[in-house]
């Protein structure tokens, strides 16, 4: 995992399709989806950091765009 479409691809084996419109927006619902499959123990814990850490950098990444 390595990418944000790839984060996107581990919640969809779930069943959780998030598109709320912006980029922003979506990355901060992934971050609540991704954190209520680790409570329900649906993921591992090397799979979850790994998709922390990425949704972290897409949101400074998104961030800095914006401030710009």
């Amino acid at each position: 995992m390595k990418t944000l479409y790839d984060v996107q691809q581990l919640l969809k084996q779930f069943g959780v399709v998030v598109y709320l419109g912006k980029r922003l927006y979506d990355i901060e619902m992934m971050k609540i989806e991704l954190e209520a499959l680790y409570k329900s123990a649906l993921i591992d814990k090397e799979n979850y950091l790994i998709a922390e850490m990425i949704l972290r950098r897409e949101h400074q990444i998104e961030m800095e765009k914006e401030n710009e």
